[in-house]
């Protein structure tokens, strides 16, 4: 990408990465993508043995010794205009994690996949009223996260990655801390990347030295790029128009939907300061999506990829296979108190954790 206002990565080895893949030559790109992650791929979730819901208890175990880490893809139900599909936001996110298991299975450390928990997802309240999107009460997507939790904490994964494709970054950080005072004696690990937000710099317009033309905003230039590059059977650029979105505060307080910009607030700290989609931009497109190219989302996909992929490499160097954080660390138990539950069910002093599930009234 342009040396033009490039951004100041840190000296670390995420800033290295993210440098690395800033300066890499498009053609280490395309090898980076096709190579080593294999993306575009047909989706996985039909595959036997990608996800975990896919994939036989012995494999499940075998793979679990090299590497206990869950990730589990958040999409969502929303209209993406009428050149794309409702569930653009899941498909997205998928092929992203599929890719994570193609580069992890290579390296003999294949991660497992857990299939989104549901196909639909919380809304704020200026997508509400579109036709063909289904928003879910937070309330409710809350418990259900926290039940998978539970039930993937229970059968192994004590490492969970949640990857967020939509605008429920806050209600995926809620149901983790939920889960952690709901379940205080229980030691773990879990975060919510919201990978599009995760990966600004990669959004930037040209006039700051990315490829853009404008800001990310929602099924425009940049999110259909990322369709056309992860999931270019659902795209019809025959179909796709340009709209502009309007907001009744001037530019400059607000950020957008990838965070890409240096503002004072985060795009989701405010509401009524645009109309609603229904009435501003009722296609459910807000931008520019005739200027899409899959070779735009290139460069954001790949960095994505890669982070995921040390992210991976970091949490098991820190916790190894069957290893968490230390109990007496981040619970207010003892050691004697838990380990039953962390042992296998034909190891001697198993404890079903389902004796302390709460199930929710």
């Amino acid at each position: 990408m342009s040396p033009i206002n490039a951004p100041e990565f840190e000296d670390n080895a995420v800033g290295r990465l993210m440098q690395e893949i800033w300066e890499a030559p498009d053609s280490e790109i395309d090898r980076i993508l096709t190579e080593e992650y294999e993306i575009p791929s047909p989706g996985e979730m039909e595959t036997p043995g990608t996800y975990l819901q896919n994939t036989h208890p012995r494999e499940l175990a075998e793979k679990r010794r090299k590497n206990d880490i869950v990730m589990i893809p958040l999409g969502s139900t929303e209209l993406h205009g009428p050149h794309s599909v409702s569930a653009q936001d899941t498909l997205q996110v998928t092929r992203l994690v599929e890719g994570v298991r193609r580069a992890t299975a290579k390296q003999g450390k294949e991660v497992t996949l857990a299939m989104s928990p549901w196909m639909y997802g919380n809304h704020p309240k200026h997508h509400v009223g579109l036709i063909g999107t289904i928003p879910i009460s937070q309330s409710v997507l809350e418990k259900l996260l926290v039940d998978v939790m539970f039930g993937l904490w229970s059968q192994g994964y004590r490492k969970m990655i949640f990857v967020n494709n939509h605008a429920q970054h806050w209600v995926i950080s809620g149901a983790i801390d939920i889960f952690a005072l709901r379940y205080p004696e229980l030691p773990f690990f879990a975060m919510a990347f919201d990978w599009c937000a995760a990966m600004n710099d990669f959004y930037r317009t040209k006039d700051r030295g990315g490829p853009f033309e404008y800001d990310f905003i929602h099924a425009d230039e940049s999110e259909t790029s990322l369709a056309l590059l992860l999931a270019p059977e659902t795209v019809d650029m025959s179909r796709a128009v340009d709209t502009e979105g309007r907001s009744y505060l001037p530019e400059g307080h607000f950020n957008k939907s990838a965070n890409q910009l240096n503002r004072p607030n985060l795009w989701w700290s405010v509401r009524n300061n645009t109309p609603l989609e229904m009435v501003a931009t009722p296609v459910g497109i807000v931008g520019k999506a005739t200027l899409a190219s899959a070779n735009k989302a290139k460069r954001a996909v790949a960095v994505a990829l890669r982070y995921q992929s040390l992210l991976i490499d970091d949490i098991l160097e820190a916790f190894p296979p069957g290893v968490t954080p230390p109990i007496e660390d981040v619970t207010l138990f003892k050691n004697s108190e838990i380990e039953g539950y962390l042992k296998d069910p034909d190891d001697p002093g198993y404890k079903n954790p389902y004796r302390i599930w709460r199930p929710w009234s």
